[in-house]
This record gives C-alpha cells, structure tokens and sequence, in this order.
C-alpha cells in the first residue's frame, strides 16, 4: 500500500495521525474507546488497501461509542507490541489506551461488527501482553 491512500483517509475523513509521541494525547484527548488502523504501509500488503477502505466505514457504524486513527508507520514498529498487533494490517479496539481487541488482515464486514461489538461491551477484558515464563527457585532446608 502506498502512503497516498493513508493521506487520502486524512484529508477525506479527518482521521489523525498518530506516534509514539502522541498516542497518549489521543487517549486523553476523547471517550474511552477507539479504532487504531496499523496499515504495515512500510511492507506492501494486498489486504491492506481493503481494510484502509473499510476503516471509515467502521467508524461510521459505531459513531459515537469510538474514535479512530492512524497510526504513523514509521511508528508502528514502536507500537506495534504496546497494543499486540503481531500481524499486518490490523484495527485493534482500544479502552483507556489499553488492547481490547485486535483484528488482524481482513474481516467478512459482519465479522467486524460483531468482534468490535463484542469489545465495546463494559466487561470485555483487556487484553494481557504474554509473559515470558518465569521460574522461581526454592530452597528448601532439611533437617
């Protein structure tokens, strides 16, 4: 995907571009939900340029429960782990700037309005980044 169709959803949609120096001024700046398009516009993907299309649309469907944007992507290598989007592109659902959900490539549109629908929901859980496994020695002393 060329970065002239992320441009055209800025000045189309008024969709802002975010960083790793912004993104927590995005967070505060509105409601507790949003829309994050990882576009992975540095390595040319053909899903990519089907998600950026629908992208507007979604915000449309859930207008009023979520904002959206863009994440720069020269910042998505930065951000990518933050919000566990390990494939590209992805739309991840966010709540209070923590991951509710990630949708990965490219979605049947009901897929999309039930997953998103689903992590709108008061009690859906954040999700945890993976641990490495941890080890804990005990010594035990006998007598």
């Amino acid at each position: 995907m060329d970065h002239s169709l992320l441009k055209a959803l800025v000045e189309r949609h008024g969709l802002p571009v975010i960083d790793d120096a912004s993104i927590d001024a995005f967070f505060a700046s509105g409601g507790p939900h949003a829309l994050l398009f990882f576009s992975g516009a540095g390595a040319p993907r053909p899903e990519t340029s089907d998600v950026a299309v629908l992208f507007p649309e979604l915000l449309k469907v859930f207008s009023g429960q979520v904002r959206g944007a863009l994440v720069a992507p020269e910042a998505e290598a930065a951000l990518k782990n933050r919000f566990q989007v390990f494939v590209f592109p992805s739309v991840v659902v966010t709540r209070d700037g923590q991951p509710v959900a990630v949708l990965p490539k490219i979605l049947d549109w009901a897929d999309y309005r039930q997953r998103i629908a689903e992590a709108l929901a008061p009690d859906a859980p954040v999700l945890v980044a993976p641990q490495k496994p941890r080890t804990e020695f005990a010594h035990v002393h006998r007598a």
